[in-house]
């Protein structure tokens, strides 16, 4: 079963793999370093706008994220 706590893993996941700073991502999606910062601890959850951009920005499978290849 996919769970927001799953999505919410990876996303954290593949920000911390990046090898980008939190800045770094922040400035690529057009979002505050601390919104990012929410994202990697699992406090929010970003609007599927700002994770397609985030997707987008670090070269994610959006299906990858969403658990949609397991």
């Amino acid at each position: 079963m996919i769970t927001l706590e799953n999505i919410n893993n990876n996303l954290a996941e593949a920000i911390k793999k990046s090898g980008l700073t939190q800045v770094e991502i922040a400035e690529r999606v057009g979002v505050r370093q601390q919104q990012i910062s929410c994202y990697m601890r699992s406090q929010k959850t970003p609007g599927l706008d700002t994770f397609a951009r985030i997707c987008k920005a670090l070269d994610l499978d959006p299906a990858d994220i969403l658990c949609l290849n397991d």
